[in-house]
Order: structure tokens, then C-alpha cells, then sequence
């Protein structure tokens, strides 16, 4: 069928289908011009094999209808022209990172590919290691995209030693100069600090304002498509909005239409809603009743003893200096967010107590009493610490045949995968918890086959699953619906209060933060000193 003049991607009576599995059946949607669409829905509902359609991952295959006199079909003015940028394809980049990774042979570490290099990609230039960059790489710093992504600063700088949200904004800058016609944005906000919000609120402005002018996507502006989980959050500019949950659409039509279906639902499920909050929160304090109960006299003590401590702690790579000085010390049963904005340092100190920055072992950095590099091994630091982290789902992600019930049952045992004899306290205690969190008869089901969201979900069970003695929260609510976000972040304050945990929490979101998380870390990056602590109100 010609796609219709007014018409840039026309879906009717379709399935989504990958190489041997079908994901979404008789699916019929239009996009015209002059609209600014947003796509939502619930976490594995079916909203990502949608957006994967459109990006060619996956294929629209039209349905055979022998009743129908007009043929099912598929047609689109972006066909191959299209760029997305999201969390998942921010993990894909640190995989493919760490797969080119050749410090081993190299005998120092390989720095890998910077943001120059791999903005310049598609400008000329070649992904091949070791390859000369092109002319227009070195002046890349003049480009309006550059600018408007708010990556001059970084250009230089290791993909792996970007923060999320600056990872975030570089594959923005490359989606913008890619020439691609049509740019997916799956929860581009997620992660970002305030003022990289502000960045990518002003670029969405710019681009939709000539979107909903109806202006032709030849006049080198790309067309966007915005995809988000959390609906109080969308920009103004959005008028249209497809709900996709349960595999079927839910809702198709205007931005006003929409919100009065939200306060409808709201209205009706408000009893709801709370019974089953009361509910949940009654099941998660059983099962950390009888865990806790379980668990060493030691681990069970209510004194302040020190956890982590940090003496004039000194860390960065060249010129890059990310902590100057900080000192910081963290006490039993005192809960802490530590805020700034992205590249200021959080994630590194998260990385520098759980080992995963080798700068540790020349600082003075104590964990349970313990200056880190006397002896101990990383287990004796891991079985006290759950975490939840960018990372962490990045590892997971490389052994995504994992099943559910191993990848909860691996956090009582500090791996990545499940590799040893389980027990049936172990079993039973993660069955307990996937329950808890909706996954009731999804046991089985491989890691890898579930969405971004689903697969955060199920990293902060495994975290919690052992009540740690520290719980490590690095941004944990990427990725998920509101209803996940609801349920995580009571379990969050339920482990809170436990008194077997203590929480470390990095968000940017003031809605995520824990009414228990009375201390503060604020990092001020260009500032001398380079951060300040205080105490919540």
C-alpha cells in the first residue's frame, strides 16, 4: 500500500515479530504529521517490541485476512533511517566496550574508544581500533548538535569512564548526526542531573515545535518519538499518546483524552491501591522477619559502628580529578543519599566500596573496620553489600539465560550467574520475593527475555534478598512503570527500616528519595571543597 500524504508511518493489522517468536498480534497504528507522540505502557506489556518494530530490530508482518477487501500493511518514511537512544542501547555500548577491552595484552589499561571517536563514527570516520580520526572529528566542538547535547567537555573522555547520563548524551549527539529521519527517545530523562534534564527538555522543545508544524522531515530536523514510563513527566509538547500494556493497545488518541483516562483509573483504583500497598508491605515484613532471624548476632547489632569510612580520599584519571579530599564516613543504621550532578563522582565512590575501582588500594578507604587492601578478600566485602547499579545490569545482561529464580538466589551469593549448590531456605526465600513483586509463575523465565524495567526489578530483589549489611543504590528505578517504582521503593524503605540495613542512594529524582535517608553527600565538581554533608529535616 502508498503511505498517505499525511501519513509518516502507517501500521494496519500487523504482528511484531522476531526471528522465531511473535510479540504482538494485530497491532493497527498511524502517525501523521503535525503529531508529537509519546508511547507508554507497563513494564514488559509490550511497549519495547513496539519501539524495536520501528527501529527494524524486530518486523511488521502483516496479518492474512481473507474477510477484509483492503490488505494489511505496513509502510514508513524512516525505513532505515532510524536512531534510538535509550538505557538499554546505553548498555549495549559499555558491552561492546568492554568486549574491544585489550588491557590485558596492552599491559595497562586500554582507555577504549572516547566520545570523539565514537560521535565521529558517522561522520566518516571507522569503528576500527587504533583508526585515525577524520578532519571533521577535530572540530566537532563547532557543531549546533554537539552544543545542544551538552557534550563539549567530554569529547575526550573514555566512554567507560562516563557517568550514565553523560554516556546518555553522547548517543544523543551521535542519534542527531547520524542524519537518521526518525529518533526514538526511550526515557531520556532517566538519570539525568537537573541541568541535563534542562539540556534535553530545550532540544525536545526545539525539534517538536517544528514537529507539530507539520514541517517535512527533509527539512533536516529528525522526527521524534518519545517513550517514557512515567506520565506526570512528559514534555508539554507531546499531543499524542498510544498506551501499549498486556501485548494489545490500551489507548490511542489525544494528550486531554489521555489524562482524563488517568484520573478515571486513579479515582477508581485508589482503594485498590492501597490495600495493596497495606498487603504488600505486611508480606515484605514477614519475609525480612524470618530472614533477619536467620541471620548472625553480630550482623543483627543496633550500635553506630563505623561501615565505611573515607580519609582524604584523592581519585582521577589524567587531568581528570573526580574526588578531591573527600572525607565521609558512613555509621550503622544512618541512611545516606548522595546527590550531584552527572560526572560528579557518585558512581565512583559507589565503585570504589564494592571494588570495582582499582583506586581503592591507594586510598584510605575502610570497610567494616577494615583499611581495604590489609588482607581481605572481595567476598568478605560482597557478602556485606548488595548492589543495584548501571553496571551490575550490564554484567547481568551478558549472561541473560540466567532464570529468574537463580538470578534473585545469586545475590545470597555475590555472583554474577549462579554457579553453586543452592539450598531450599535459598529457593523458597526467592520464590517469597518474586511473588512479592508480581513475578508469581515467571520462575523460569530467562533474564535476558524480560524488559529494561523488568530486569531493574529484578536486580533490587536480588540485592535485597540477603537484608545486606549495606544496600548500594545507584539509580535504582531506571527503567521502571509506576507501579514498579511504587512497589520498589516501599520495599526500599521496608529494608530501610529493618535494622540489619544500610542504605547508600544516588538519585536524581526528589520523588525517589526515602523518607529514612536522613544524611546527605552533595558533590560540587567545580567547587573547593568538592562536596558537603548534611542532614535532612
Amino acid at each position: 500500500m502508498t503511505i498517505k500524504d499525511d501519513d509518516l508511518i502507517s501500521v494496519d493489522r500487523c504482528s511484531v515479530k522476531g526471528m522465531s517468536k511473535t510479540y504482538l498480534k494485530n497491532f493497527s497504528w498511524k502517525m501523521k504529521g503535525g503529531e508529537a507522540w509519546l508511547v507508554t505502557g507497563a513494564n514488559g506489556g509490550g511497549k519495547a517490541d513496539f519501539l524495536k518494530a520501528l527501529s527494524g530490530e524486530l518486523s511488521f508482518v502483516p496479518e492474512e485476512d481473507s474477510e477484509s477487501k483492503i490488505s494489511p500493511s505496513f509502510s514508513s518514511l524512516f525505513e532505515k533511517s532510524v536512531a534510538v537512544v535509550s538505557l538499554e542501547e546505553a548498555a549495549r555500548l559499555i558491552e561492546e566496550e568492554r568486549a574491544r577491552d585489550e588491557s590485558e595484552i596492552m599491559d595497562r589499561e586500554d582507555e577504549g574508544r572516547t566520545g570523539r571517536q565514537y560521535i565521529a563514527e558517522v561522520l566518516g570516520g571507522s569503528s576500527k581500533k587504533h583508526a585515525p580520526l577524520p578532519p571533521v572529528a577535530h572540530r566537532l566542538e563547532t557543531f549546533p548538535q554537539v552544543k545542544l547535547c551538552g557534550v563539549e567537555k567530554i569529547l575526550d573522555r573514555g566512554l567507560r569512564y562516563m557517568s550514565t547520563g553523560e554516556i546518555r548524551r553522547t548517543l544523543l549527539c551521535r542519534a542527531l548526526l547520524s542524519g537518521c529521519r526518525l529518533l526514538i527517545l526511550s526515557d531520556p530523562f532517566a538519570g539525568l542531573d537537573v541541568e541535563s534534564r534542562k539540556i534535553l527538555l530545550e532540544f525536545f522543545d526545539t525539534i517538536t515545535s517544528r514537529q507539530l508544524g507539520g514541517m517535512k522531515t527533509e527539512s533536516g530536523f529528525p522526527t521524534i518519538i518519545l517513550s517514557m514510563e512515567r506520565f506526570h513527566e512528559i514534555p508539554k509538547s507531546i499531543n499524542r499518546v498510544l498506551e501499549i500494556s498486556g501485548r494489545k493497545i490500551v489507548f490511542s488518541g489525544s494528550r486531554d483524552d489521555y489524562e482524563l483516562l488517568l484520573e478515571k483509573r486513579a479515582s477508581e483504583n485508589a482503594s485498590v491501591d492501597e490495600k495493596k500497598r497495606r498487603d504488600f508491605l505486611s508480606a515484605l515484613e514477614k519475609i525480612s522477619t524470618e530472614y533477619k532471624n536467620l541471620l548472625p548476632d553480630e550482623e543483627k547489632a543496633d550500635s553506630d559502628e563505623s561501615l565505611i569510612r573515607f580519609e582524604n580520599v584523592n581519585v582521577g584519571w589524567g587531568e581528570n580529578h573526580v574526588l578531591r579530599d573527600l572525607s565521609w564516613e558512613v555509621r550503622r543504621g544512618n541512611h545516606w543519599l548522595i546527590r550531584g550532578p552527572n560526572g560528579s563522582g557518585k558512581t565512583t565512590i559507589l565503585e570504589l566500596i564494592t571494588g570495582d575501582n582499582m583506586q581503592v588500594f591507594r586510598e584510605k578507604i575502610f570497610l567494616f573496620g577494615k583499611r581495604r587492601g590489609s588482607g581481605e578478600t572481595i567476598w568478605d566485602i560482597k557478602k556485606k553489600l548488595g548492589i543495584v547499579s548501571y553496571r551490575l545490569h550490564v554484567e547481568y545482561r551478558m549472561v541473560g539465560s540466567t532464570s529468574l529464580i537463580e538470578t534473585v538466589v545469586s545475590g545470597f551469593h555475590d555472583s554474577i550467574g549462579l554457579y553453586e549448590q543452592t539450598t531450599d531456605f535459598e529457593i523458597a526465600s526467592a520464590k517469597q520475593w518474586l511473588n512479592l513483586a508480581g513475578f508469581s509463575g515467571r520462575e523460569n523465565e530467562s533474564f535476558g527475555s524480560l524488559s529494561y524495567g523488568e530486569q531493574r526489578a529484578i536486580l533490587i530483589l536480588r540485592a535485597a534478598v540477603k537484608l545486606p549489611c549495606v544496600l548500594i543504590l545507584d539509580e535504582p528505578c531506571h527503567g521502571l512503570d509506576e507501579n514498579n517504582r511504587e512497589k520498589i521503593l516501599h520495599l526500599l524503605e521496608t529494608v530501610g527500616n529493618s535494622g540489619t540495613t544500610t542504605l547508600l542512594h544516588v538519585t536524581h529524582d526528589a520523588s525517589e528519595v526515602l523518607p529514612c535517608e536522613k544524611h546527605v553527600l552533595e558533590l560540587y565538581p567545580e567547587k573547593d571543597p568538592m562536596y558537603g554533608i548534611s542532614e535532612m529535616t
